[in-house]
């Protein structure tokens, strides 16, 4: 994997998710549920070119998927794709529990 391991695989959501544009967009997805460009760009504030554009990078780093009706394609969060976030997440969380088991570990042995 490389000298950064895990981070090496969420650095591309990573960077996906610092733009804050692509974060209302993903946002807007979980909670509205599929929508279309333009069905986006009503709820927003960026133009419909815009909002493919940053729709090209998430789906590009797997976090959101769409399916063609027509004309239109209809997209959605892909929740396989946050995976690699999470994994890395998880690290943290594993890294506190472990901390806090030593923690109590020496407060009871200090008894």
């Amino acid at each position: 994997m490389g000298t950064y391991g895990s981070l090496e695989a969420a650095g591309p959501v990573l960077d996906a998710l610092g733009d804050p544009t692509r974060r209302v967009i993903l946002e807007t997805l979980r909670t509205g549920g599929p929508c279309s460009v333009g069905g986006l760009a009503e709820r927003v504030p960026v133009s419909r070119p815009a909002i493919s554009q940053h729709l090209k990078v998430l789906g590009a780093v797997g976090l959101v998927q769409h399916e063609s009706r027509g004309t239109r394609n209809i997209y959605r969060v892909h929740q396989a794709g946050l995976g690699e976030l999470r994994s890395w997440l998880d690290q943290f969380w594993g890294d506190a529990l472990q901390a806090y088991a030593d923690h109590v570990q020496r407060t009871e042995e200090g008894k």
